[in-house]
């Protein structure tokens, strides 16, 4: 199985600039994933070659959201699964054993399920959240901080809080037990995403 070693980790837009991309890397991200939910495939993997360009020159990770088939096409460094989304060994059977699978948890099942998953080859890290209420997730109600706790107390391969976590937050999410975290609009709708991402970064253990 492949090993996800970053701690600051954002989900990008498709309109996000890729000609930005860079510096915001430089500056602290160290996993980044491309979210284009309502997209056609087409539209993914001609903005998915882009990112992917800029992030095998830099060395960090690219993962796609939700469709290992585009992953697998693009041969992106991994993908990443929501609860609702192909299951984690049909992803693993397309995009092979050295790619790097993520995987949605909102609950402590999902947390347990998800740990089988790891050990069956299936999943090398996990989300857990969403911490806090956030625009990205409608009508998904806030975890919390008691299941980045459970997270600490039970998992033991890598995972990300996520969920509304900012520049005013994050600092009570690191004192929950996170040392990784996931993002969206922290940076990509910063006014500096540059500074966004420096600050984060430098938040984190």
């Amino acid at each position: 199985m492949a090993e996800l070693d970053g701690r600051l980790y954002v989900c990008f837009p498709g309109e996000f600039p890729v000609d930005v991309l860079g510096s915001v890397i430089e500056a602290g991200v160290d996993v980044v994933q491309l979210r284009m939910k309502d997209a056609e495939a087409k539209e993914i993997i001609e903005i998915a070659d882009q990112f992917a360009h800029v992030c095998r020159d830099l060395d960090v990770p690219f993962i796609v959201n939700d469709r290992p088939d585009i992953a697998f096409a693009i041969a992106a460094d991994g993908v990443h699964l929501g609860q609702d989304d192909l299951a984690p060994p049909a992803a693993r059977e397309i995009c092979g054993p050295g790619a790097i699978i993520g995987r949605s948890t909102h609950s402590t099942s999902d947390i347990e399920r998800a740990i089988a998953e790891h050990a069956g080859g299936c999943a090398d890290y996990i989300a857990v959240g969403p911490v806090n209420e956030t625009p990205t997730k409608p009508g998904r109600p806030a975890v919390g901080l008691e299941l980045v706790e459970h997270a600490v107390a039970t998992v033991d391969f890598p995972w990300f809080a996520i969920g509304g976590i900012d520049t005013t937050n994050v600092d009570d999410v690191v004192k929950a037990g996170a040392t990784r975290i996931v993002v969206v609009r922290a940076i990509t709708e910063a006014d500096d995403p540059v500074d966004a991402a420096k600050r984060l970064r430098g938040a984190l253990p």
